[in-house]
């Protein structure tokens, strides 16, 4: 849980996965959103990856990344756990 808590710390990754909510993009496409160098998205994407965030599917030439949605569902429900109950 920390890699995930460590890998949402940064604004540029929490807006990846904003990206990766609409659609499924390459790192080229995500860059094309940034005024950040490629290597820098790619960091960022290694850490998302490692966080499990997102998925990586290569695809020929190209490697898809999405958003691991089912990750994104275990986090909410361990979210709910904290709320006290009345």
């Amino acid at each position: 849980m920390n890699t995930i808590f460590k890998a949402l710390n940064d604004e540029t990754r929490r807006e990846i996965l904003e990206l990766l909510r609409k659609s499924d993009m390459t790192a080229g496409e995500i860059a094309d959103h940034f005024n950040i160098s490629k290597p820098s998205i790619s960091h960022h994407l290694d850490l998302l990856k490692q966080a499990d965030l997102v998925t990586s599917d290569k695809q020929g030439q190209f490697i898809i990344y999405s958003l691991n949605t089912t990750i994104v569902d275990d986090i909410l429900k361990w979210l709910l756990t904290l709320k006290k109950q009345k």
